[in-house]
């Protein structure tokens, strides 16, 4: 992916990055800043075009906006006027569908993230990580095969991260997505996922791929595991090997 630069000039932001991510898999992006995490996600997503190569989901080559996708951006971009329920289900609205049909949907999603006496409540009666459940329930409403976040709780304190990574292991437990998740988080990233995939500074290329093997169900506790350690360290050494560390 190349960009125009202000002098005129070409800016290579991702570079021959090649990547399978399996059906119901968990993948995190890591890497520095600026390397193309959230180009990366924009490329998949069908909202920016490749300068060269191509994206491929389910065997069909995206051209355009993809659709039958969710997507989970840094901020929630929750709309003020509206309640709790009618954000969740405005996706629902913009692709035409039936409110009726899909408002159990919507109040079982808000029930699973621990939201479900706040349906009619409005965005600014809601802390940070309820506003961020919100809209996770609002990239889950419509049911996507498919799961974008781009560092979605990394505006959150500490301890309200947590209990969202937690939420977000249930949610995938319970709906089978899969999910791409970027972070700079690399404790996060070990705990939520089935691989970790480090990109180098810029031009963004696949330095490396961690297949993380830890047991499952995941929670609290997977931090004590021996692996667990080892694995973020690994990663970590590879931030070491960049200079970024």
């Amino acid at each position: 992916m190349t960009y125009p630069r202000s002098d005129g000039g070409p800016l290579l932001a991702l570079d021959t990055v090649s990547l399978d991510v399996p059906p119901a898999s968990f993948c995190s992006i890591v890497g520095p800043s600026g390397c193309g995490k959230s180009t990366l996600l924009m490329l998949v997503a069908g909202l920016y075009s490749a300068t060269a190569g191509r994206v491929v989901i389910n065997n069909q080559v995206v051209r355009g906006p993809w659709t039958d996708i969710g997507i989970v951006f840094q901020r929630d971009v929750l709309l003020e006027w509206r309640d709790v329920l009618d954000n969740v289900l405005l996706p629902i609205e913009v692709k035409r569908l039936s409110r009726t049909a899909y408002r159990e949907r919507a109040r079982g999603l808000l029930d699973l993230v621990g939201l479900a006496g706040f349906a009619s409540a409005y965005p600014e009666q809601l802390s940070g990580g309820m506003r961020q459940r919100v809209a996770i329930c609002r990239a889950l409403v419509h049911d996507p095969p498919l799961l974008l976040m781009d560092e979605p709780f990394g505006a959150l304190d500490a301890l309200t991260r947590e209990n969202l990574n937690l939420d977000l292991l249930r949610l995938n437990a319970e709906t089978l997505k899969t999910t791409i998740f970027v972070t700079h988080n690399i404790d996060e990233a070990v705990l939520m996922s089935d691989q970790v995939v480090v990109l180098s500074a810029r031009p963004g290329r696949v330095r490396r791929v961690f297949e993380i093997d830890l047991p499952q169900p995941r929670g609290v506790g997977t931090r004590e595991h021996p692996r667990f350690a080892l694995l973020v360290n690994e990663i970590r050494a590879e931030f070491h090997s960049m200079g970024i560390i």
